[in-house]
């Protein structure tokens, strides 16, 4: 409670101050752009009963020096990011009101991007691609219908590069701590003959990483050709990306790092990482393996077309495709795997190979390397048609995507390898998922001052797959998600809405892995306020999002690094969220967030020491109470800008039971940000230096982690055991960058 006085006497204080006249709107909208057409039917503005923020490439340009889009997103509201790798560049993460991002409906372009079978998105497989979004819109709770899986906690929709009237190329560069290293070039032709753009785009980042060895090793590209005029625009894509990292997803796990001998003390070794360790037979350690690596490609192709019928009507219509190929490869350790992990000994079985005898003695286990591969296939179409007469506006819309994934693994080398041959396949799995959505909404402005929201949609979910891990899965779900709600404007200033909408999901791959999953749904309640004026603008809401067979995560993950999750029965999250813009003259500009909420599972049921016990109420897993973030810029002359950045987390559990064991500690973070921009009037137009300090005040930052618990009956009783993982982040680290525009 504290922490939301102090804001609103922040809040109060700063808003009696005189300031020069701007025109601010990240909740009014400004202006359509044209490219913005492609995703009117999935974005909102203050006519809608939704929470959103958005964020265009204006505001996060001057850090955009390689890091992902959900790094570049932190200091939203109710946003907590983390990276494996702990310094942003390669696999990061993104949570919203507590919710991974298996929840985060995130579309490019209005086109799904989540995986089809995790739910997940996966950045490191488009590197830089921030240097191609336009702007982007995040919705908190369940938003309106969209493309793609289910929001359950937000939606995330980018749009890319807007069509360039003017011709121009631009050259960046960054270096910063850990040796990374991006370069990218950008081009565009400007409209020819008023009507055709063609525009691309060259990245590559490279990167040590904080954690030991956790390298990246980025490649990507975007290409767009456009056709524009009065009543036509067309767009078709190319962009994807290649990438190598090395697996840092293991976290730092004290247990096992004492068993092999090594400092488990997080305080004394943070950046270890056990990810390729090489033991000998009494477990000393021997090294690590130098291709511990995640190798995967991903292409993406997209065609969009927008067309104004009349004053009345228009439509969308786009057709995608993405190709995705890789492995991640490992060394798997014999003693590590029996004697560390307690899986037995076993291995030869498990990739397909007969136990034998060599030398009077029985092989039934094996150092090896494996690669896991996926190959898959989306393709699909949306399409969306828009009314517009007086003070009706209605969308009709819908998609229908398709996945094909093929699952299996390869042994390249084995210390005993019997009989087999390279790339010999111990699994093979392929899958198949089709989802078909249909939606219709109105917004009705019954006077100046009250609007009607509704929003049906109509969602098929075909899902197939016969792996050993998942067992044959033949599963489809018909899902109804009505919307509804009221915005009532008082005056320009003051603008107030409600919604409630329900969001139904079904399991992923891993969820059914785990055993036998139901879908989940979602009631989510929004109430809010807008208040804009030309010095101050601000947005306030609260929520009670009450879920049914939640799919909450456990803390634990399964042996690809990905996060286990399980029903619950009845699960709430509630809070309250306030975020503002405030001008203080000319100069100075605040830009403050606080979030706080409550996230209960009610009734828990969990298994200790061999009894089934009620827990009673217990907080989610990776939901804090309090998220607070600000930005505070100051302008001394024109075109220099040093901003600091703040964010604070709470604590939060890593799983259910309420562990101390579990615990997460608060952290707090501050960053840095300088850009200074020179203009000519030569062949060189400008030249935008940029620099970012992250973690200014050296803060001991621990933004993931995992628990896991286990029952031990070696003493004759049965006792659960608890264990922990983390994922440090690292101290003070800079990025320099500099942007050559001709």
């Amino acid at each position: 409670m504290k922490y939301f006085v102090m804001f609103l006497v922040c809040l109060v204080i700063t808003s009696q101050i005189s300031a020069q006249e701007k025109e601010i709107d990240s909740v009014t909208g400004k202006k359509i752009n044209l490219d913005e057409v492609f995703v009117s039917a999935i974005r909102v503005n203050k006519t809608t009963p939704v929470t959103f923020s958005n964020l265009n490439k204006e505001e996060f340009a001057s850090r955009n020096l390689g890091q992902d889009i959900p790094i570049l997103m932190n200091f939203l509201p109710g946003v907590v990011t983390t990276s494996d790798a702990g310094a942003g560049v390669g696999y990061t993460g993104i949570r919203v009101r507590g919710s991974d991002n298996t929840r985060v409906n995130v579309t490019i372009n209005g086109i799904p991007y989540n995986d089809s079978e995790s739910h997940g998105t996966f950045w490191v497989n488009m590197p830089d691609f921030a240097s191609s979004t336009e702007s982007l819109q995040l919705q908190r709770g369940v938003g309106t219908s969209t493309n793609g899986s289910g929001a359950f906690g937000a939606s995330l929709n980018l749009l890319t590069d807007a069509v360039a009237d003017e011709a121009f190329a631009q050259i960046s560069s960054s270096v910063g701590s850990f040796k990374t290293l991006r370069n990218n070039i950008k081009f565009s032709t400007g409209l020819l003959n008023d009507h055709i753009e063609i525009s691309g785009r060259l990245s590559r980042i490279t990167s040590d990483g904080y954690v030991d060895r956790a390298s990246s090793d980025l490649d990507s590209y975007f290409l767009q050709a456009a056709y524009t005029d009065d009543k036509t625009q067309l767009k078709a894509l190319l962009f994807g990306g290649h990438e190598v990292t090395y697996q840092s997803w293991f976290g730092f796990d004290p247990s096992p790092i004492n068993l092999i001998g090594q400092d488990g003390n997080i305080d004394s070794n943070r950046s270890f990482n056990i990810g390729g360790v090489k033991l000998d037979d009494n477990g000393d350690l021997e090294g690590f393996y130098d291709r511990q690596v995640d190798n995967y490609k991903q292409n993406h192709a997209q065609f969009l077309w927008n067309e104004k019928l009349s004053n009345l009507w228009s439509f969308n219509l786009a057709l995608h495709y993405t190709k995705g190929r890789g492995y991640f490869e490992e060394y798997v350790d014999d003693w590590y795997y029996t004697n560390v992990l307690n899986k037995g000994d076993s291995q030869l079985n498990f990739i397909g190979l007969d136990s034998f005898t060599l030398n009077g003695e029985e092989i039934t286990s094996t150092d090896y390397i494996r690669r896991r591969w996926l190959e898959n296939n989306f393709y699909g179409t949306v399409f969306s048609a828009d009314y517009t007469k007086d003070r009706l506006n209605v969308i009709l819309g819908g998609g229908w995507n398709s996945y094909q994934g093929d699952h299996f693994g390869e042994v390249i080398w084995a210390d005993y390898a019997a009989d087999s041959q390279i790339r010999d396949r111990y699994y093979e799995d392929d899958s198949n998922k089709t989802d078909f959505n249909f939606y219709t909404k109105a917004n009705y402005g019954l006077n100046d001052k009250w609007n009607l929201f509704a929003d049906l949609q109509y969602r098929r979910v075909g899902y197939l797959a016969n792996g050993e891990e998942t067992g044959l899965v033949d599963d489809t779900f018909h899902f109804f998600n009505p919307k509804a709600g009221v915005v009532f404007d008082l005056n320009a200033n003051n603008n107030f809405y409600f919604s409630y909408a329900v969001a139904n999901r079904e399991p992923n791959r891993s969820d059914y892995e785990n055993g036998d999953p139901k879908p989940e749904k979602l009631n989510d309640f929004e109430l809010g306020w807008r208040y804009v004026s030309n010095a101050f603008q601000l947005n306030a809401n609260a929520y009670y999002m009450r879920y049914k067979d939640q799919l909450v995560l456990t803390g634990g993950l399964n042996d690809s690094g990905a996060p286990l999750r399980e029903n619950v029965g009845d699960s709430y999250r509630a809070g309250i969220e306030l975020d503002a813009n405030i001008f203080l003259g000319e100069k100075w500009q605040i830009q403050p967030n606080v979030a706080i909420s409550s996230n209960k599972n009610l009734e828990f049921f969990f298994e200790r020491d061999g009894v089934l016990q009620d827990l009673g109420n217990t907080n989610i897993a990776y939901s804090p109470n309090v998220v607070i973030g600000n930005r505070l810029a100051f302008s001394p002359v024109k075109n220099f800008q040093i901003s600091a950045l703040s964010k604070y987390v709470g604590e939060q559990y890593m799983g259910n039971i309420d562990s101390e064991n579990s615990v997460l500690d608060a952290y707090s973070q501050t960053d840095l940000n300088i850009q200074y921009v020179l203009n000519f009037k030569s062949v060189i137009k400008s030249i935008t230096l940029s620099g970012l300090v992250n973690n200014i005040f050296d803060e001991d930052i621990v933004s993931n982690g995992y628990f896991y618990t286990y029952d031990d009956d070696s003493s004759g009783s049965v006792q659960t055991i608890e264990g922990a993982g983390y994922y440090p982040q690292a101290g003070t680290n800079f990025l320099l960058g500099a942007t050559v525009r001709f």
